[in-house]
C-alpha cells in the first residue's frame, strides 16, 4: 500500500511533508479550492510522484500544468467523460508514439447507492481509480463512506481509497487492507491539516510510519 497526501498548498510545509518521502504529493488546480495550488514546487525527492488535481478542466489547462510542474499523474475529480479520458491517454504520447509514463487517475464519488457498472467502460483509458465521499464539494469534505459498498466492487483495477481519512480511520483501514481489493494507496488530505493546504507534520509522520508497517507485512 502506498501513501498520498494531497492538497499541499504552502512551499516550505510542502519541503517538509516531502522529507517524509510520501509516495504521492497532490497539487489542486481547481480554483474554487481552499487548497488551490498557484505557487511553485519547491523540488522534492525523485521518488515521490506529484499529482494534479482537476475538476472539469480542459485538456489545454491539463498539459498546461503537466509541462509547467513536471506532473507524473492526472487526477480527474470531476464529470470527465470516457471520451475525454480517451483523448487525455492518446495526447499523452510522445513524438515516438511511446506512451509517456504520466498516470491518469479518475475519481468517482461514492455512497450507498453507487453503481459500480460505470465503471467498465474507464478501466481502458486510465490507470487508477480513486474512491471518494459523495458530498457538496467534488473532493475535501473530510467524511467517509461506508467501505462495505466496496464488496462490491467488480474490477481488478489498483484504486485510490480516499474520504475523510485520518489517524481514527487507520485500524479501519487495516482491516479492509486484509480483503481481497486490490487497493494501491490511501489518499489523506483534510484530518491531517492544521488549516486548509497546511499539513500538520507530526500526523503525517505518523501516517507514514503505519503505511511502512502494512508494507513490510
Amino acid at each position: 500500500m502506498k501513501l498520498k497526501i494531497c492538497g499541499m498548498k504552502y512551499p516550505d510545509n510542502i519541503l517538509e511533508v516531502g522529507s517524509l518521502l510520501p509516495d504521492y504529493m497532490g497539487f489542486i488546480f481547481w480554483e474554487k479550492s481552499a487548497r488551490y495550488f498557484e505557487d511553485s514546487i519547491p523540488d522534492l525527492p525523485k521518488s515521490i510522484k506529484k499529482v494534479g488535481v482537476f475538476v472539469n478542466a480542459a485538456q489545454e489547462e491539463i498539459l498546461e500544468k503537466i509541462a509547467k510542474y513536471d506532473l507524473q499523474a492526472v487526477q480527474l475529480h470531476g464529470q470527465e467523460s470516457v471520451e475525454f479520458c480517451q483523448d487525455l491517454k492518446q495526447v499523452l504520447e510522445d513524438e515516438n508514439g511511446e506512451q509517456v509514463q504520466i498516470k491518469i487517475i479518475k475519481v468517482f464519488s461514492v455512497d450507498d447507492t453507487f453503481d459500480f457498472e460505470i465503471l467498465k467502460s474507464f478501466e481502458a483509458v486510465c490507470d487508477y481509480f480513486l474512491f471518494d465521499t459523495k458530498g457538496k464539494l467534488p473532493g475535501g469534505n473530510g467524511t467517509t463512506f461506508d467501505w462495505k459498498v466496496l464488496e462490491k466492487y467488480p474490477s481488478s483495477k489498483p484504486f485510490f481509497l480516499s474520504g475523510g481519512i485520518g489517524i481514527n480511520e487507520m485500524d479501519a483501514v487495516n482491516e479492509i487492507l486484509k480483503t481481497n481489493l486490490p487497493i494501491y494507496a490511501i489518499d489523506v488530505n483534510s484530518k491531517f491539516e492544521i488549516e486548509p493546504g497546511l499539513k500538520n507534520i507530526q500526523l503525517c509522520t505518523d501516517a507514514i510510519y503505519r503505511v511502512s508497517v502494512n508494507k513490510d507485512k
